[in-house]
């Protein structure tokens, strides 16, 4: 039986096998069908201490990994089918291949899914223009125009800062009324930067090299138009990958692992939580990498004791 096993290879994961290993611990770390999370996916990352220059995100999560590794982690790349967690410890977990590891404490950070409206086009230009977090991409956009798809609270939120950048905001709404609540709706209303795009659908996303553009198609008059733009965020929310731990442990109304306190407990013992499949707030490759610490040493205390 393994004394830990990490569930996940992005920053949150990675951090926590550093931390374990650095405590005397040998994790094992399920690296998952996204070694290395959705960073991987990132372009330029340029809000990350200590790269002062910005940094490509595969090159960055492969230094986590390389860290991890330096210390004794063992790294296995395969994917979790499913799990039977055991009150104390005795965890079972099933891979994909069959294989079955058991350990006496498990730290999961699976991470989130951004949710996107499923269109080809946005798949092939992602990274040059597509986007689904403008806390980490809008720097990028400065003095052009953007489009935010979206109507709740996160894309008023993503709307609003991007208008610290962009020359013009497009808010692309299906709707007549944003589902914002009223504080967010009528703060994105005032800005002289944003611009709404009521009843209307993003049907493709265009461009040469990059995105130059976006075809809209309005739900009521069927007209077509298209709206040029040299950003694409898409702000419908993320998925928690936590779809194998439903009735193991507390998840709250929107799939994410519920957390004792401050601390990275869920709520079945030696069973830790850490990164975006637990934080529905931030979602920051930092924010994950500081939970990945905090699930570590909750995790060894856990074992110590």
């Amino acid at each position: 039986m393994k004394d830990v096993v990490i569930i996940g290879g992005g920053a949150a994961g990675l951090t926590a096998a550093v931390y374990v290993a650095r405590a005397g611990f040998v994790p094992t770390l399920l690296s998952g069908p996204l070694p290395g999370g959705l960073l991987t996916q990132t372009g330029d990352v340029e809000n990350f201490p200590g790269f002062p220059e910005s940094i490509n995100g595969y090159a960055l999560m492969h230094k986590f990994q390389k860290q991890a590794e330096r210390f004794g982690t063992e790294m296995v790349s395969n994917t979790l089918e499913k799990v039977m967690l055991s009150p104390g410890g005795g965890h079972k977990l099933i891979l994909k291949d069959g294989a079955v590891i058991e350990c006496k404490a498990l730290i999961i950070a699976t991470g989130s899914t951004p949710r996107y409206l499923g269109l080809e086009s946005e798949k092939a230009f992602m990274n040059r223009g597509v986007s689904a977090c403008a806390t980490c991409d809008g720097a990028f956009f400065r003095n052009v125009p953007v489009v935010v798809v979206g109507g709740g609270d996160t894309a008023m939120e993503e709307a609003t800062f991007l208008t610290r950048f962009a020359s013009e905001v497009h808010v692309i709404h299906r709707r007549d009324q944003l589902r914002a609540s009223k504080i967010m709706a009528d703060r994105a209303l005032a800005n002289p930067k944003i611009k709404f795009h009521w009843n209307s659908v993003v049907t493709e996303v265009f461009g040469e090299k990059d995105v130059d553009g976006v075809k809209l198609n309005n739900l009521l008059t069927h007209e077509e138009t298209t709206l040029p733009c040299k950003g694409y965020f898409v702000a419908l929310g993320h998925v928690p990958n936590t779809a194998p731990f439903v009735d193991q442990i507390e998840l709250d109304e929107a799939g994410y692992i519920v957390l004792k306190g401050q601390s990275s407990y869920t709520s079945m013992e030696g069973v830790f939580a850490a990164g975006d499949c637990a934080d529905n707030v931030y979602k920051q490759a930092i924010t994950a990498a500081g939970m990945g610490a905090r699930a570590a040493i909750d995790a060894t205390r856990f074992l110590e004791s």
